[in-house]
């Protein structure tokens, strides 16, 4: 039997400013491990709003969300920030790399937060990671002096660091050229495949999705094909 990594439940979300807008009615789906998943919808359909529910960062929402077979609702901030921090890998459009830090450092940074194992052995799995990637030659390079496509590389081994639940990519190739969009491509769908990792990504890129395992495709909100 799979096992389900996430689940959403019922998640409807209003904002309320000035007056009350509804951008997400009743989804449901859910996620189970070694999926490679993509959501796609227009500008404005609420995919945005519902990456950042998915991944903990927004509490203010109708509906329920498990991870990990564990309900979300009511847990206080510190515990979704842990929860987030050692079971979800971020991976965004912009890499966030620490430019005055090498790519080493950077891919470390949230294992140290984490803190389950001492430096040396964080040293040694981020190594692992960026092996895995086939970057390890850029280990003691800092981050201003690599490319777009190497830092995307370095943010993804980032995610990585901390043996991930799950992946959510929030347009991850949406500052990269085709080649490097490609490259990126391979690496999510290898670590699916040979890792079992599981991976989330909403995209606006439709031929990337369109070679992910599953399309989960949003209009004005609602879910209109998964």
């Amino acid at each position: 039997m799979s096992q389900t990594i996430l689940e959403a439940k019922h998640i409807s979300k209003t904002f309320y400013d000035p007056v009350a807008l509804k951008v997400l009615h009743d989804i449901s789906f859910f996620v189970i491990k070694s999926e490679f998943v993509a959501v796609i919808g227009k500008s404005g359909c609420g995919k945005s709003s519902l990456l950042y529910i998915l991944s903990t960062m927004d509490t203010d929402y109708e509906g329920d969300l498990i991870i990990d077979n564990e309900s979300m609702r009511g847990k206080k901030d510190s515990q979704l920030a842990r929860l987030r921090n050692e079971k979800i890998g971020f991976v965004f459009q912009f890499h966030y790399l620490l430019n005055e830090f090498t790519a080493l450092r950077n891919v470390m940074l949230p294992a140290l937060k984490l803190n389950k194992y001492n430096e040396q052995d964080i040293k040694k799995r981020a190594m692992e990671k960026l092996d895995i990637l086939n970057i390890s030659n850029l280990a003691s390079k800092k981050a201003y002096k690599l490319s777009g496509g190497e830092k995307q590389r370095v943010a993804i081994a980032r995610a990585l660091i901390n043996d991930p639940l799950i992946i959510m990519g929030d347009e991850p190739t949406g500052n990269l050229d085709k080649k490097n969009s490609d490259n990126i491509f391979g690496i999510f769908q290898q670590l699916t495949r040979q890792f079992n990792q599981t991976i989330l990504v909403v995209t606006h890129d439709n031929d990337f999705a369109e070679r992910t395992d599953r399309i989960i495709e949003i209009e004005d909100g609602k879910i209109i094909h998964q």
